[in-house]
């Protein structure tokens, strides 16, 4: 195992400069090369659910190694990817599962299936989709023009027409889009995540749902960070009783390996023919059967239960923050929250990466806290003093 720093000039400076060259981890804590411990509150951007060395994803790999097959491609059928499939569609609703490697991908896939049921459902040029200000879909071609970050856009235009968007909150505008006859699909995350942490509100998932019924368009949601377990529920529409046409999941699925995955009802299913699209790594039967133990694990009623009431701790703490200048508002759900600051979020990501504790900002003035699912209520209490050091400074 490599212990010491090794020169990175070989990758190409797509990240800039990181702070730490991480060695080890265990449960929620992570070794930098130089010996130190950190708390991370970042879990690979929500994806780390079950932490570091995890025994779960420990056997599952053990499992997986057993069978000799590591990779078979799409070109014949493994038990492991089907079994996953069948999972995912009995916790979520009836359809079908294509297997990706990211959530980019997913996502990307979930446009392509939208636009092929479109054009099999009604045959009139609708190839549109209405996005959402403040959301982030990827940077592929196809959901980098969904993502609402015009920096991340400018340096790589023209991206893939045909998307517009439309503010969150605003059926009206949203209904005069679609009264346009132009639009395949709608795409939102439930509760946005590089946006800033925030939740959408009920009454207005549900209005998209009622709007894409009236006008026959599929409602796609984007649960690539908030989905699995993240919220305290297996998914986060859960919490509206709004249920999508398409469902995109990556980030905690492959436990660590990549793995994205889009969930479609049978009427999208139907529409789709062999070779619309393919994946040569996805659902591959080694990545597989790490994922189905990880979707087994934190979508099991115990674990939810418990990720909902370390939610209600880590926003009870971060809310005895709101006594500081800076802290402006505690929003999100579960183990997916934000702290909204009344100044840039960097320094005091940088600040508390020096105390001892890992986050990431979520937008310019926000702190994202995504720790493993499995994080315990003393850990929990001692990011939040390491926070509340780190604001003051």
């Amino acid at each position: 195992m490599l212990t010491k720093t090794v020169p990175a000039g070989a990758l190409l400076p797509l990240y800039g400069d990181p702070p730490l060259t991480l060695v080890s981890g265990e449960g929620c804590t992570v070794r930098a090369a130089d010996g130190r411990e950190y708390l991370d509150f970042t879990a690979g951007i929500a994806v780390n659910a079950l932490g570091y060395a995890s025994p779960v994803i420990r056997r599952a790999i053990d499992e997986a190694l057993e069978s000799g097959l590591i990779h078979t491609s799409n070109l014949y059928r493994t038990l492991p990817g089907e079994a996953l499939a069948e999972t995912l569609v009995s916790l979520a609703f009836p359809g079908g599962v294509f297997f990706c490697n990211s959530g980019a991908e997913a996502n990307e896939a979930a446009l392509k299936f939208a636009r092929r049921w479109a054009g099999a459902t009604h045959g009139d040029g609708r190839t549109g989709f209405i996005a959402f200000r403040g959301s982030f879909h990827g940077r592929l071609f196809g959901t980098l023009a969904a993502t609402d970050r015009p920096n991340y856009r400018e340096p790589f235009l023209p991206v893939m027409p045909g998307v517009e968007f439309a503010e969150v909150g605003d059926l009206d505008c949203v209904h005069t889009l679609l009264a346009r006859g132009q639009t395949a699909a709608v795409l939102i995350e439930p509760l946005q995540g590089e946006g800033g942490i925030r939740p959408i509100d009920t009454a207005f998932l549900r209005g998209l749902r009622a709007a894409c019924d009236e006008h026959g368009v599929l409602l796609v949601f984007d649960e690539v960070q908030c989905g699995l377990g993240r919220t305290g529920d297996a998914f986060a529409y859960e919490h509206s009783g709004v249920v999508p046409d398409i469902l995109t999941l990556a980030k905690p699925l492959g436990g660590g390996f990549p793995l994205g995955a889009v969930v479609a009802n049978h009427a999208v299913g139907a529409t789709l023919q062999p070779g619309d699209h393919a994946t040569t790594f996805g659902g591959g039967p080694f990545v597989s059967t790490v994922a189905h133990a990880v979707v087994r694990t934190v979508c099991a009623p115990d674990f939810l239960r418990s990720v909902r009431e370390k939610g209600e701790r880590l926003r009870a703490g971060l809310e005895t923050l709101l006594d500081l200048d800076a802290v402006r508002e505690v929003r999100g759900r579960g183990l997916m929250l934000g702290l909204a600051l009344n100044e840039p979020a960097a320094p005091v990501v940088s600040s508390a990466r020096e105390a001892g504790l890992l986050m990431v900002g979520a937008g310019p003035d926000v702190v994202r806290l995504v720790p493993p699912l499995i994080v315990s209520d003393a850990q929990i209490d001692q990011a939040v003093s390491l926070l509340r050091q780190s604001i003051r400074r």
